[in-house]
């Protein structure tokens, strides 16, 4: 059977043939070069997609030792947080020229420096990170460090020199959520929230022992449960309140998802919400508004924290600034209050 022939890549040279000008009119009118006048640029870019030339992003990249990549590292996808997150990353990306290269840890550190070594290794110009729940040291991240390739963490985070944080104030948001319950007159609240080994959850119950001790009250540690965060966690942690005695009057759950199931399997034994027990969630997933009653919980802004964390990579890349400049951003979050914690 006979080969059909290959047809040859489209060249600057062809297109400079094709328009009777120099090569080099046609390689700064490709790069959008203001020394080449708007009308010519625009017959270089018609002639480009009518010969179907291609850019040799290769060739650039050798020549200027930058892949335009960024890599996001993330521990769940199922998250409508994350999701947010990631497109607020791949919307500033896409409009400053950058490709995003996911890497899907799944609470593993092994898997969360497995990723860090292939980007690493594909030569990614910056790294987006969110920690996995049991990553004890950043040593991963220490090759990127060595090489000057720029880090930027969010949401679960630890120090690490010459990178910068995006965060939301964890601390003040459990405080403020509890409050809420104790403003309301509750004075059973339980807690339930993920490994305290972890900086979000940590900082959240800070916040809650804040909270309570302000108001006068005992932190009663038979009422805090630290479970998983998932499908599971929120059934568990349903079964341990309901063996609590006295039952709780109200529940702060660190996690959207976690509390509507926690609600539901409640619920299902019979407890009224907000009546029998007030709930307050965390993250203002769209779960939130389609539970009934609607979940009381706190905004965690992840587009806009996928938007400041890209920017902040992406100018420090072009030279506008620093991330050293600002190694810890605190974004704006609120206390949103729906039907589960009113009454």
């Amino acid at each position: 059977m006979k080969k059909e022939a290959i047809t040859p890549e489209v060249t600057i040279y062809d297109i400079a043939s094709h328009l009777g000008i120099a090569t080099s009119t046609v390689s700064r009118g490709l790069q959008n070069n203001p020394i080449i006048n708007k009308a010519t640029r625009q017959k270089i870019a018609d002639a480009a997609e009518a010969l179907g030339y291609r850019r040799n992003n290769y060739a650039v990249n050798l020549r200027t030792q930058r892949t335009h990549t960024i890599g996001v590292i993330v521990h769940e996808l199922k998250s409508h947080f994350i999701t947010s997150v990631l497109a607020g990353i791949g919307n500033v990306a896409a409009e400053a020229g950058y490709d995003v290269i996911i890497g899907y840890s799944a609470e593993s550190a092994v898997k969360e420096a497995a990723n860090a070594r292939n980007f690493f290794n594909k030569r990614v110009d910056g790294v987006i990170a969110s920690l996995a729940m049991d990553t004890k040291d950043l040593s991963h991240f220490q090759p990127f460090q060595t090489r000057n390739i720029p880090l930027v963490f969010f949401d679960r985070t630890e120090d690490h020199p010459n990178s910068t944080m995006v965060v939301i104030d964890n601390t003040r948001c459990g405080y403020e959520a509890t409050s809420h319950l104790i403003a309301r007159g509750c004075r059973n609240i339980a807690l339930v929230t993920g490994s305290l080994k972890r900086n979000v959850y940590a900082q959240r119950y800070q916040g809650y022992v804040q909270a309570l001790q302000e108001n006068g009250m005992r932190v009663n540690n038979d009422l805090i449960v630290l479970n998983e965060l998932d499908e599971q966690g929120g059934l568990e942690a349903a079964k341990a309140i309901l063996r609590m005695s006295p039952r709780p009057d109200a529940v702060f759950v660190t996690n959207d998802f976690a509390a509507a199931i926690c609600m539901r399997a409640l619920q299902d034994e019979g407890l009224r919400v907000p009546e029998d027990i007030a709930i307050v969630g965390f993250n203002d997933d769209n779960v939130c508004r389609l539970v009934r009653p609607q979940l009381t919980t706190i905004q965690y802004p992840g587009i806009e924290m996928g938007q400041i964390a890209a920017r902040n990579l992406i100018d420090h890349l072009e030279g506008n600034t620093s991330i050293t400049n600002a190694s810890r951003i605190v974004v704006r979050s609120q206390l949103i209050i729906r039907e589960s914690s009113l009454f």
